[in-house]
């Protein structure tokens, strides 16, 4: 019964569950891509630190004048720091992110030859990554999958109840065991879109969600359609709403 206590799940069961999550998250986003603007892996790299505490929409209104003035990472182990400062400054924690991306430039140079290394165990030696960063230039820049458990990510698992796990590594390596390997850089996607669009922290659109059936937490949120239909937000609004079966 859809939003009532659960029977404990077997592993099979759980697994099975999580894909179907995933196959109708696949339904409700069939266009799933990385919301940061870039053009090749290094862009990808310094998006992503910058968008630490903060939003991709904030960083993508930064990035344009970056890219245009620092284009190689030989550019940013050289850059003066108070005009990188400045730069990203809009994205906040600049000083440190300041420090990221001039370590990183020196990385590059000194250990890779200029260029953004294309393993999980090299990129996570370099300045401003850690495995979530790692898994983003991974999978959207190179075609590797990998799991992006960002703030979303963790808590829409968690709420789903696929893991009690909080800890991000521990987190990855759970759901990595759930969904196939190759699902993994678009089901990352299909998640954190979810959890900006219609899963949201506070009041959830249960009842326009999609998963609901598959969702032990249902009801957190309003179940009167009508009231969900008005806290989904994004780009797919119509396409949500007509799955839900709410008319435009």
């Amino acid at each position: 019964m859809v939003g009532k206590s659960r029977e404990p799940e077997t592993h099979l069961a759980l697994v099975r569950r999580a894909r179907r999550i995933n196959r109708s998250l696949a339904v409700a986003f069939p266009h799933v891509y990385c919301e940061l603007d870039f053009t090749n892996p290094l862009e990808l790299s310094v998006a992503t630190i910058l968008s630490a505490q903060c939003t991709d929409v904030r960083v993508n209104q930064t990035t344009p004048a970056l890219f245009a003035r620092y284009r190689t990472a030989a550019d940013y182990a050289g850059a003066n720091r108070a005009e990188l400062e400045e730069l990203i400054r809009p994205t906040g924690f600049y000083r440190n992110k300041t420090n990221s991306l001039i370590g990183l430039g020196q990385a590059l140079v000194e250990r890779f030859d200029g260029e953004v290394p294309h393993t999980l165990a090299e990129l996570v030696t370099l300045p401003g990554f850690g495995r979530k960063t790692a898994n983003v230039v991974l999978g959207n820049a190179f075609g590797v999958p990998g799991l992006t458990v960002d703030t979303h990510f963790g808590r829409l698992v968690r709420r789903w109840g696929l893991t009690t796990e909080t800890d991000p590594v521990k987190v990855e390596r759970v759901i990595g065991e759930l969904i196939e390997r190759r699902e993994w850089t678009d089901y990352s996607h299909r998640v954190i879109f979810h959890g900006r669009r219609v899963c949201h922290a506070r009041k959830p659109a249960c009842g326009v969600c999609i998963v609901a059936r598959d969702c032990p937490s249902y009801g957190e949120g309003p179940v009167e359609k009508e009231v969900a239909a008005k806290l989904v937000k994004g780009p797919e609004t119509e396409h949500i709403l007509a799955l839900a079966g709410l008319a435009s």
